[in-house]
């Protein structure tokens, strides 16, 4: 690229946007009078919006990516018009295997998500779960294999979705997972 031909306009050259581009010989537009008095109606009762609804999808075996996701649903319901909910992934240790690596009991709190159907009935999605030697957790590996009709289907095509991570150490995979 040269001087001036990236995406910041050059200092040097003037802008080719002026500051008033509007025609001047354009014909005035015709004012119904009719259209200001329904749409004076129509501003004076508020309108029935419905909440946009956040699933928060997540794994965690020791409350760290839990955390996460409960400050993550303060933020969302921080946010006008918009309430979270949060949905954890269905645990696939045995739990004489989670005694033994004495994870701690999940809250009953928050319900499992039962199927990835419930995807669809959502606005938008955020997903957590830790990172484990770069790979995320094998339980939220599970639930995303579980998409794969909906995807086929493309029913979840066009949602937005985010995800975010956590690991016990730096450099622990945070940047390969995502």
């Amino acid at each position: 690229m040269g001087k001036g031909g990236g995406c910041v306009p050059s200092k040097k050259k003037p802008s080719s946007i002026a500051a008033d581009d509007s025609p001047t010989n354009a014909p005035p537009l015709p004012i119904d009078n009719n259209v200001a008095e329904n749409a004076a109606v129509q501003s004076t009762s508020p309108p029935s919006i419905s909440k946009l609804k956040i699933l928060i999808v997540f794994y965690s075996m020791y409350g760290h990516v839990e955390g996460l996701a409960r400050r993550m649903k303060k933020g969302v319901d921080g946010v006008e018009g918009v309430e979270a909910a949060l949905l954890r992934v269905p645990e696939t240790l045995p739990p004489d295997a989670l005694e033994q690596m004495r994870a701690p009991p999940k809250d009953d709190g928050i319900p499992e998500i039962s199927s990835a159907a419930e995807l669809t009935a959502a606005d938008g999605v955020l997903f957590g779960f830790p990172t484990r030697y770069g790979c995320m957790a094998a339980q939220m590996k599970a639930f995303f294999d579980s998409t794969g009709q909906l995807w086929k289907e493309q029913k979840l095509a066009g949602k937005p979705a985010g995800f975010f991570v956590s690991t016990g150490t730096q450099g622990g995979g945070q940047e390969t997972t995502a």
